[in-house]
């Protein structure tokens, strides 16, 4: 009997380390490093959250330290509270390659105090971006944490806003559609100046009189397949985020789904007629 307890304990502690493996929590200090203007990057709470600074000097970012093919990205992140025109915090996965990158964004573009802040997201498949939509925030970002994520797997990319689906971009290389998945991609933050454009088109410009702007993230979370790593990880259909449960969303994320593009999503780029005469094939009903 203790021979079968033993070996029962045995596969429970192989079943948990293997978890362990793909589910450790990030944490900066191990897995980030600095991009640019060390200066303004700051760790706080005894290096369980990062202060991100944009003054008339410098905004900055950081990065994840390897790269990652297919897999789940979260971060918690606290906005810029106040009067935050102009300014762009942002959390992104990026190929790092120019002609032809891959790239996830999640852009948070500041407002005029007592106005909704706006996330907009854009895909970049090999090498074309140009996919943005953008849905107001139901709620104020900066008065505390909330948690954004990207699901990346062979099926479809989901971000997330504390687990409620925001956008949704399936899959659909066998219609011609591209789709990100031979380059592994970095995990990106940054807080910058983009008041040509970030607020209401460019019309709303910062206000450097309130300036420092502060951004907070705390509780990294990556699991993913780290790059350089075994052959056969991206595809191994036993990663958790290939499984059957995310290969669509279900019945609960459909209808949160539906209820974000009806009641907060305030531009989407296949509704764009004058920039897409012709609507984009990753548009048309039923793709």
């Amino acid at each position: 009997m203790a021979v079968k307890n033993n070996g029962v304990f045995f596969i429970m502690l192989i079943l948990v380390s293997c978890v362990c493996v793909w589910a450790r929590p990030a944490t900066f200090g191990q897995d980030f490093h600095v991009t640019w203007s060390d200066s303004h990057i700051k760790q706080i709470d005894q290096g369980r959250t990062i202060q991100l600074t944009l003054d008339r000097g410098s905004g900055c970012g950081f990065a994840s330290k390897v790269k990652y093919l297919f897999g789940r990205v979260s971060m918690k992140i606290k906005l810029v509270p106040g009067d935050s025109a102009g300014t762009v915090t942002a959390f992104y996965m990026n190929s790092d390659t120019d002609s032809v990158r891959d790239e996830l964004d999640f852009e948070f573009l500041g407002n005029r105090t007592g106005q909704p802040y706006t996330v907009q997201t854009n895909i970049y498949a090999h090498g074309k971006g140009d996919r943005e939509q953008r849905v107001n925030l139901w709620f104020d970002p900066s008065a505390d944490f909330h948690t954004y994520s990207i699901l990346w797997n062979h099926h479809h990319i989901v971000f997330y806003v504390d687990e409620v689906p925001i956008r949704v971009y399936k899959n659909n290389e066998a219609k011609g559609i591209p789709y990100p998945k031979m380059q592994a991609m970095g995990v990106f933050s940054t807080l910058w100046e983009a008041d040509n454009w970030a607020t209401r088109g460019g019309l709303e410009k910062i206000n450097w009189n309130k300036a420092p702007f502060y951004a907070y993230y705390k509780d990294f979370d990556i699991e993913g397949c780290a790059i350089p790593g075994p052959v056969t990880c991206a595809s191994n259909p036993t990663n958790w985020w290939e499984g059957v449960t995310y290969q669509a969303l279900n019945a609960i994320e459909a209808r949160r789904y539906r209820w974000v593009r009806m009641n907060h999503m305030i531009y989407d780029y296949c509704q764009d007629k004058p920039r897409y005469p012709m609507t984009p094939p990753e548009c048309l009903s039923g793709i």
